[in-house]
């Protein structure tokens, strides 16, 4: 027996599942999903068949891991007060840019996004799709509502591609910071209420023009998300 198996023997097995996968976390953010369970292990200092005694698999580890980084993260206090229609939207939008930046700007969420893309794996996929169903969405209906435009209608491509932009500005600021590594102060702040700006004072043509327009491609998350779904290979490499 290993020397860091000797120290997780005595833990509950659920501390050492945990333990487990917050080492899977750190080392998936800084050598990508090529990194191999046997090299986990390696760093770890236990065996390989320890770790899947407690994920079955490498795509079981992955998808743990973003269970952990991603949806344990997640607040429903963002869908519910981006639909409070008693503030107005630029607040709502401001209000909720500030919390979700500061849960997703840092090193691991970002990195683990960004080699899972680079990868080919369905964390992006996912997790794109549930900022597409339940805060972009939603975003573009409000705006509508805001403005007296009809909600019934299916959204238009064209107001769901300027609400990507928005989100696309603010996201950004935290690849500069944590994927560039950039060494200045950043002014997330500043970048959030310029891409706020940006879209309310855009959408008013763009929903207009969008409505108008008896060509206009309707909005579907396939198109919008442009990704296929690769599953992971069920290895122990």
């Amino acid at each position: 027996m290993v020397s860091g198996e000797k120290s997780l023997k005595r833990l509950s097995p659920d501390e050492r599942k945990r333990r487990l996968l917050e080492k899977a976390i750190e080392y998936f953010s800084e050598e990508g999903f090529d990194g191999s369970t046997r090299e986990l292990a390696r760093q770890m200092g236990v065996t390989q068949p320890l770790i899947y005694r407690y994920f079955c698999s490498k795509a079981d580890l992955i998808n743990e891991v973003y269970n952990a980084v991603y949806l344990a993260h997640w607040k429903e206090d963002w869908v519910t007060d981006l639909q409070r229609r008693d503030w107005p939207l630029r607040d709502r939008l401001l209000n909720f840019y500030d919390s979700y930046t500061r849960t997703i700007f840092n090193r691991r969420w970002m990195r683990i996004f960004f080699f899972a893309g680079l990868k080919g794996l369905d964390i992006n996929t996912r997790y794109v799709q549930r900022v597409s169903d339940h805060l972009l969405r939603p975003i573009c209906m409000e705006r509508r509502a805001e403005l007296g435009f009809d909600t019934e209608l299916p959204l238009r491509q064209a107001e769901f591609d300027l609400v990507w932009m928005m989100n696309g500005i603010v996201f950004y600021q935290g690849i500069r910071e944590h994927i560039y590594r950039l060494t200045h102060t950043f002014n997330h702040a500043f970048s959030i209420e310029v891409a706020v700006d940006m879209y309310l004072d855009k959408s008013v043509e763009v929903i207009e023009q969008s409505l108008k327009s008896d060509t206009a491609v309707l909005a579907s998350p396939a198109s919008s998300i442009q990704q296929q779904q690769v599953l992971v290979a069920h290895d122990r490499t």
